[in-house]
């Protein structure tokens, strides 16, 4: 007999995948912490941003692909060719944080999302809401860049 996969929050972990929420909806912290609905929410938000991120870079794609930089002003090509050195870096940059939001949505997937990697205690929403792919308590993360400080300091 085949035993259905069963996360932390006795729920299959599809479960908040086909959650359909409304356009209003906000967690609050009057609801149990990460409940279905919040981490259906965090799920639909972490995967519209990593969508918007990938959109935004075949923009660019296409951009480079039917601009020339043959431009006939020497001047002219050297600031075309600096902006699309800034925006080059600027994606791979996004690149990166396309790599936290898939390492955020596997966490949602563990039962692991919202949690403090130091200390285990949950993260507050409003800190999930402004910075979704957030892996420590803001006293963790501030704590933590002190030590970082001190250490280049050294």
């Amino acid at each position: 007999m085949a035993t259905a996969l069963v996360d932390v929050y006795g729920e299959e972990p599809e479960q908040f995948d086909r959650i359909i929420l409304p356009s209003d909806y906000r967690p609050s912290d009057d609801e149990e912490f990460m409940c279905a609905n919040q981490r259906a929410y965090f799920l639909h938000k972490l995967r519209d941003w990593k969508e918007a991120i990938i959109e935004e870079s075949r923009a660019t794609m296409a951009q480079l692909q039917t601009d020339s930089l043959r431009e006939p002003d020497i001047a002219d090509r050297a600031s075309s060719e600096t902006d699309w050195g800034i925006e080059l870096r600027t994606r791979d940059r996004q690149r990166k944080l396309i790599s936290k939001i898939d390492a955020a949505i596997r966490r949602l997937y563990a039962g692991e999302y919202g949690y403090c990697e130091v200390t285990g205690d949950p993260i507050s929403l409003a800190r999930l809401e402004a910075r979704p792919i957030a892996t420590m308590t803001l006293e963790a993360q501030e704590r933590h860049e002190r030590i970082e400080k001190v250490s280049r300091d050294d």
